[in-house]
């Protein structure tokens, strides 16, 4: 049975990656557990974002619009998917959202998923790149505790940098972790308090949205 569901989400998935790929839309799918930090990475990120490429954001999450409305302040188009009990966003559910929104060609759609990092990592959505949010409160083992997340994600982000001295968390480590498990992963160092680092994460996602 779960093979027929996957069989079923990549055939979807692959649908929604010929729309996005046919108008040249750049597809991010963000991954991360609760509390890492997504929402709060988009906030500060997509103004930086605005003036090269328009952006549009779809919000996954059990339950509220909570997220949604933050994203909204930002005068972005943005859509909430609430999944109720499950744990992930699937392709039908994004191809439903996207055809609720008016997305512009040449332009970046955020997919902020369910946070979770188990299911989330099978289900491909049609997104062009994985990326997945860590942050320095939940121990640098976290590459090893679900490989699977960060075996198919591209960009692995660490995120409350700026809490650094109060934890007990070794970056050279986790990154060391990470890279065991999927030595491609491009890796940046971030604190969405502070600032730090998000200028060339801005410019990494930029790149990718100006070569789609």
């Amino acid at each position: 049975m779960e093979q027929d569901v996957l069989l079923k989400n990549n055939l979807l998935a692959e649908r929604n990656r010929g729309y996005f790929e046919a108008r040249k839309i750049m597809a991010l799918n963000f991954l991360s557990s609760p509390g890492s930090g997504k929402t709060s990475l988009l906030e500060k990120t997509i103004p930086m974002l605005l003036a090269h490429v328009p952006v549009a954001v779809i919000e996954g999450d059990q339950q509220t619009t909570n997220d949604a409305e933050r994203i909204h302040a930002l005068g972005v188009p943005v859509i909430q998917i609430n999944t109720g009990s499950g744990c992930h966003l699937d392709a039908l559910m994004v191809n439903r959202a996207v055809k609720e929104m008016e997305l512009k060609d040449n332009s970046l759609l955020c997919i902020e998923n369910v946070g979770n990092l188990v299911c989330p990592a099978m289900f491909d959505l049609g997104e062009a790149k994985k990326i997945v949010i860590i942050s320095t409160t939940e121990g640098d083992d976290k590459p090893l505790k679900y490989p699977a997340m960060f075996h198919e994600a591209d960009i692995c982000v660490l995120n409350k940098t700026d809490l650094l001295p109060y934890v007990d968390f070794s970056v050279p480590r986790c990154r060391e972790n990470a890279m065991r498990v999927n030595h491609h992963l491009e890796w940046f160092e971030v604190s969405v308090k502070t600032g730090e680092g998000l200028d060339s994460l801005a410019a990494r996602i930029k790149n990718l949205a100006e070569h789609r």
